[in-house]
């Protein structure tokens, strides 16, 4: 890993670029001090779906949630958290 002051950076910010595009990362100081990075862009990932349903697929799995209520995303009662719980047999 490199350092470099911010002055410095901002003066070979074209050089330092392409350092960075070869896979080096550049801590940039301030005061001696570190403040940003600069480090390769990493493509953001995501959901991939297909590979959940060929995953799901794999394991005989047809249906992830066989079942939800009707009611699912209705609000709860206003006293739904004041309520004690029910008493549980040991």
């Amino acid at each position: 890993m490199k350092t470099v002051s911010i002055r410095d950076a901002k003066n070979r910010l074209t050089e330092l670029a392409r350092e960075v595009e070869d896979g080096e990362t550049i801590i940039v100081t301030r005061n001696g001090r570190p403040a940003p990075d600069l480090v390769p862009h990493k493509k953001r990932g995501g959901v991939d779906l297909e590979a959940g349903q060929a995953w799901l697929k794999a394991r005989g799995i047809d249906k992830p949630f066989p079942f939800v209520a009707d009611d699912f995303d209705e609000p709860l009662p206003e006293d739904f958290l004041l309520r004690p719980l029910p008493d549980r047999p040991n």
